[in-house]
């Protein structure tokens, strides 16, 4: 028996470095995952089917997302505003002596210090359903203020039988110019964009909602007046010398036969003041969403610059605020809510050299370019990856005689 030995270092077959290259793909669906420890469909980890070895490459292969998102949302840090009332109507200048425009009049002089914050309902809107959102929560905003008052104020606590509502804004959207009209059929007012609240709004959504960290006061998307066509400079309204100053000349403004002119002074001796945005609105949202994917390791592939914002970093260095591998895809967002969208063309993969041994577990996180989390809700989405896999082979040669049947095919 000592002439066996079985203790050898050369294995049995030895590797001939033939390898096979194979496409695998993997559909992965979002109501998969483990609902319970991920409830959130945006970020989430799921164990593959198999182990897939030797991995050349990744690449997302195709995809299915339900175009439901909120353009104005909390998250989004776009559904507060502020204005402020100036030059506010006082009937008795005008000899009117109505008892209870004379308390409004004393209510809106008691806050006019104060800045006025409504709040638009989240979700997505067209241009003239903005419109009629905001001429109707600004009109919200001021009742409140005046029935407060009233409350407050024994002498004026009779009137809150009599007064219904303010409604002396009224906001319209041109169609051809594209940009939003406030106005006031009898005071005048301001947007202050250049609000430290605008700022501190991001402070408090990266506290509650775990914005990404890496998200930062900028120039772009920073409030609800952005999306409106304001820049961040304080709107102050003017005061209308002539209808022509205001008018739409393209048609019907807000009703039929009403040639353009979409607001009128509401008191004698009353004088219309508007605002018209500097630029268009946007309420499309965002053109892409970002996907980062990790198997323990990142397979991030693509470089990915910062939103600007003023810092110090931007003010003492020429150096770019970005960051190298933020994502592993980008993936266009074509349609509005309501809708499904499907697509297919996705260029960039990752690349492994040596290939990966193995890969057996995902990461998965969808986000905007400024970091936040896509809000899916309780739709589901589906993706496909694809992997280009190296299976090894056993070399096999094969020797035939002469005489073999298989010879004579040569």
């Amino acid at each position: 028996m000592s002439k066996f030995n079985v203790n050898q270092n050369r294995p049995l077959i030895e590797n001939g470095n033939y390898y096979l290259p194979e496409k695998k793909y993997v559909s992965i669906n979002s109501e998969d995952r483990d609902i319970i420890k991920f409830p959130d469909p945006s970020v989430f980890e799921i164990e593959l089917p198999q182990d897939y070895l030797n991995v050349q490459s990744i690449k997302l292969s195709s995809w299915s997302f339900p175009a439901n998102y909120n353009v104005f949302s909390f998250v989004n840090g776009n559904i507060l505003m502020l204005f402020t009332l100036v030059d506010i109507y006082n009937p008795s200048d005008h000899g009117i002596e109505d008892p209870l425009l004379l308390a409004i009049y004393a209510a809106l002089e008691a806050n006019k210090k104060e800045d006025y914050i409504f709040e638009i309902e989240t979700g997505f809107y067209n241009p003239i359903q903005m419109s009629r959102e905001l001429e109707n929560k600004m009109n919200e905003s001021v009742t409140k203020k005046i029935k407060k008052y009233f409350e407050e104020n024994e002498h004026y606590k009779p009137l809150l039988d009599v007064f219904i509502e303010y409604s002396e804004f009224v906001v319209a959207y041109n169609s051809v110019s594209q940009k939003l009209n406030f106005g006031n059929r009898s005071s005048g007012f301001t947007f202050p964009n250049d609000s430290k609240f605008y700022l501190e709004q991001i402070v408090i959504r990266k506290g509650i909602c775990r914005i990404n960290p890496r998200e930062l006061p900028s120039f772009a998307n920073w409030g609800l007046p952005y999306y409106l066509g304001f820049t961040r400079c304080p709107s102050i309204s003017l005061k209308a010398k002539e209808v022509s100053d205001y008018r739409f000349y393209y048609g019907d403004a807000l009703s039929r036969g009403d040639n353009g002119i979409w607001i009128t002074p509401s008191f004698p001796g009353a004088s219309v003041y508007y605002i018209q945005t500097a630029l268009k609105i946007n309420f499309m949202g965002p053109a892409y969403i970002y996907m980062e994917l990790d198997c323990g390791t990142s397979l991030n592939c693509i470089d990915e610059t910062y939103p600007y914002n003023l810092s110090k970093f931007t003010q003492e260095t020429n150096q770019t605020n970005g960051e190298v591998n933020a994502s592993f895809a980008k993936i266009p967002v074509p349609t509005t809510p309501l809708s499904q969208w499907f697509d297919n063309d996705m260029q960039p993969y990752k690349w492994f050299e040596p290939p990966a041994e193995r890969i057996r577990r995902l990461k998965i996180k969808f986000r905007y370019h400024n970091g936040t989390l896509v809000d899916f809700g309780s739709f589901d989405y589906s993706f496909m990856l694809e992997f280009s896999l190296f299976n090894p082979q056993i070399p096999r040669n094969s020797n035939f005689s002469k005489n073999s049947t298989v010879s004579n095919f040569n």
